[in-house]
């Protein structure tokens, strides 16, 4: 699993760049998403990332990547504790 943060000042890199990231996982915060996938597409992202986004960057842009393992626990409080469990709204 990959922990993805990022602070990109370029709207339009910043919508692309996040629009990326959510065919993979879904967003935890603004701008932090979290990836659960195969080793082989976490390996693709980070190679996007460095070979497309990275490049476009100025000085005061960044994205953290922490990877984390199936040992490691996620406590969520407030809101962020509904995405620990699964919602059906039925209409």
């Amino acid at each position: 699993m990959l922990l993805i943060s990022y602070d990109i000042s370029d709207d339009k890199l910043r919508t692309k760049f996040s629009k990326y990231l959510s065919k993979f996982g879904f967003r935890l915060q603004y701008s932090l998403f979290e990836i659960k996938n195969s080793d082989t597409v976490l390996q693709n992202i980070e190679t996007e990332i460095k070979n497309n986004y990275e490049k476009r960057f100025t000085e005061e842009d960044s994205i953290i990547i922490i990877k984390l393992s199936e040992t490691c626990k996620k406590t969520c409080y407030g809101y962020a504790k509904n995405e620990e469990k699964e919602v059906f709204i039925i209409g």
